[in-house]
């Protein structure tokens, strides 16, 4: 993983700053869906909207990733003007509690990303890399935005009583070519004007990849950090933990736990999780043993202890 003495740089986000290395930043997820694959969607529901924002609030994550179209296999797609009615309210209410935590925008679409920008957000999360609609790199370079890279690749859909999962993808060798594909999306990223250091990577749990190939590539994810990319991984309550344990989706916390802390081992610089007061814990545990110096949850003790380095 990435040795935790080197300066790899940092992130500035509004007044936030994500120091790469330091420990492991917690984004938190708001679905603004009525049909999220984790079931903690809370479209058309004002009262759920404002009980989600409170809890997230509570937890306080690092930055919270706003979404308004589910991106489980299969899931039908909406316009930009549906998905940009659902953010809005959300940004703004964010926004007007928050006012210094970080907001990114989870969306495939350039008018989307446009609009939620505008509204506050700093940084686009889009689960295609920028191919779906290349013109969303050019809207996040003339923002300033930091941009989330993600990994995905066309695969069929398998439903099963887990829920739906993608079935195999073609892969010569998968981390290799997960290597490959990113590198070329940070590049063509970069090309557009998104300034390399602000550009994440993210390996596409969920995205393009069998349960099993997602296994693989968590269980190999260490050779991705020679991207020279901060790596953001998303494992949380996703099919493949669902598929290891045989779990709906609202019982896969320990799993999702389990997920994040072998991702924190193997490089991840930020995780986007559904449960951010239960992950941060165990993050803090995972970053005393696998960066020592990083204080729990991201502050230090009072009583001044530090992990012992070797």
């Amino acid at each position: 993983m990435n040795d935790p003495a080197v300066d790899r740089g940092e992130l500035r986000l509004g007044s936030r700053v994500f120091a790469w290395g330091a420990r492991t930043f917690v984004m938190g997820v708001l679905n603004v869906t009525p049909d999220s694959f984790s079931g903690d969607g809370v479209a058309n529901d004002a009262d759920a909207l404002h009980a989600r924002i409170d809890s997230l609030l509570d937890a306080a994550p690092d930055i919270i990733d706003v979404g308004g179209e589910s991106t489980r296999p299969g899931a039908a797609a909406v316009s930009a003007e549906l998905e940009i009615d659902r953010v809005g309210p959300a940004l703004e209410a964010l926004r007007g509690r928050a006012p210094e935590t970080p907001l990114s925008i989870d969306t495939r679409k350039a008018a989307v990303a446009r609009a939620a920008l505008d509204l506050g957000a700093v940084m686009v999360n889009d689960v295609t890399g920028g191919t779906h609609d290349p013109e969303i790199l050019d809207v996040a370079a003339r923002a300033g935005a930091a941009f989330v890279v993600t990994h995905n690749r066309r695969g069929n859909v398998r439903r099963s009583e887990i829920g739906p999962h993608v079935a195999a993808v073609a892969y010569d060798d998968l981390v290799r070519d997960v290597f490959g594909d990113g590198g070329r999306l940070l590049d063509r990223a970069q090309a557009a004007g998104i300034a390399r250091d602000r550009l994440l990577f993210d390996p596409g749990f969920g995205f393009g990849k069998s349960p099993e190939q997602n296994v693989d590539l968590l269980r190999e994810m260490s050779s991705l950090t020679a991207l020279g990319a901060p790596l953001m991984v998303g494992v949380s309550r996703k099919s493949f933990v669902g598929y290891v344990l045989g779990l709906p989706a609202a019982q896969r916390l320990e799993g999702s736990l389990a997920a994040a802390v072998i991702a924190v081992a193997n490089g991840a610089d930020m995780v986007r999780v559904h449960d951010v007061e239960a992950t941060r814990r165990a993050l803090a545990m995972a970053d005393a043993i696998y960066r020592p110096g990083a204080s729990p949850a991201g502050g230090r003790r009072d009583d001044g202890f530090q992990p012992p380095r070797e």
